[in-house]
């Protein structure tokens, strides 16, 4: 294997680029730690971190951040493996595909692919031709629009954005939930005032334990050569969030319905397919793609299967030996600040007991941010965390 090759990792303000810190250095990895500013980078504060970099900003001047990365390569002596760990960065990466692919080692060749599969709308299309089951959907300007909402959607329904980052960049949520046509309104009015184009899909029924993620790594040839299946039992914003207490658990199914999907695509490189069961008849829905490492990424490395050092050791000419999780492990990723937000709400409306949310807390955990052999980032974190809630008060 060789070490020379730099791992430059896209995003450390948040623990899914801490985790990929993490990943790379307890092999020995040098890691390059690229983000916009210097405040709140906790990640960066690893002691894995091998070197700090302030990039341009990738939205604001996205050819400068482009210049930017090319420039650190074209000095190194091996070319860098390139990991994102936030969209924002999956869409720069798609769209100078080329450009970047010359100095950096990435997993997927296919430019727009990662887009495609980022696009609510247009992985809602190639699902389908897939034969993927996805909740059903009507689109903005379809005739008869308000006439199929109440015939196929039903309220209540979502309103879900095309382009995820930007939607929850600007609202600070995922979705928009309505429940009758005067909210559906006022939410497409919203979304229309901010240039954002949103469709409208059907909610699968079913608690938020009915989610569950096939995780995977495609090597070159586009084959899942490792993988692993995982159950949401708490997401913050409750119903319609993001992981915050998320167990390992063996399904399968998943991999029969997620592997073929993304084998036949050409997809390459590691991939999280979000699925939800339907708890009416049982069978999963496609609900959407994350085209990078994901908020699970310390729990799939606690259970035996490091997703950034697989894609490292690929893309530097010694891949591992294919490997999935076929048993329940019996750990939960927790993300313990948001799950307590979460477990408030679930406790408010009433879909979950103090009794049940105790009894859950009791698995082996894998910690979104704190390590016993890294204490700094948690540190850090904690600190910025109790002067924020010290502000409210």
């Amino acid at each position: 294997m060789n070490k020379l090759n730099k791992a430059v990792i896209l995003g450390c303000n948040y623990y899914i680029g801490l985790s990929t810190i993490r990943c790379l250095g307890v092999n020995g990895i040098h890691t390059v730690a690229v983000d916009y500013a210097g405040a709140d980078t906790y990640g960066a504060e690893s002691k894995y971190c091998s070197e700090r970099l302030i990039a341009p900003h990738y939205k604001k001047e996205t050819k400068a951040f482009v210049e930017f990365l090319i420039e650190y390569a074209s000095k190194q002596n091996e070319k860098p493996v390139l990991i994102p760990c936030h969209d924002s960065y999956v869409e720069v990466i798609d769209e100078y595909l080329d450009e970047l692919k010359e100095n950096y080692l990435i997993p997927q060749t296919e430019k727009g692919l990662y887009s495609q599969v980022m696009n609510k709308e247009a992985l809602h299309a190639l699902a389908v031709e897939k034969g993927m089951l996805v909740p059903e959907t009507v689109r903005v300007n379809e005739e008869n629009f308000f006439e199929k909402i109440d015939s196929i959607i039903k309220y209540p329904c979502i309103v879900k954005p095309t382009d995820s980052p930007t939607f929850v960049a600007t609202f600070r949520r995922k979705i928009f939930k309505v429940h009758n046509k005067e909210e559906l309104e006022e939410a497409l009015a919203k979304a229309e005032k901010a240039g954002l184009e949103v469709i409208v899909q059907r909610i699968i029924p079913g608690f938020d334990d009915h989610m569950y993620t096939f995780d995977a790594y495609l090597n070159q040839d586009a084959k899942v050569t490792h993988w692993v299946t995982c159950q949401k039992h708490r997401q913050y914003p409750i119903n319609f969030g993001a992981s915050v207490y998320t167990e390992q658990k063996y399904v399968p199914e998943l991999y029969e319905i997620g592997a073929k999907f993304l084998e036949e695509i050409g997809y390459k490189g590691f991939a999280e397919i979000e699925f939800k069961k339907d708890a009416e008849t049982g069978k999963y829905y496609l609900i959407e793609i994350n085209a990078r490492i994901t908020n699970l990424n310390n729990l799939l490395y606690k259970v035996g299967i490091n997703f950034p050092y697989i894609t490292y050791r690929e893309l530097t000419g010694s891949p591992l030996p294919p490997k999935a999780v076929k048993e329940d492990k019996n750990r939960v990723f927790w993300y313990a600040y948001e799950d307590m937000l979460a477990i408030k709400g679930y406790i408010r409306t009433g879909q979950l007991t103090r009794g049940e949310v105790f009894k859950s807390l009791f698995k082996k955990k894998a910690y979104a941010i704190w390590d016993w052999q890294d204490p700094k980032p948690g540190m850090i974190y904690f600190k910025k965390t109790a002067g924020k809630m010290l502000k409210r008060k």
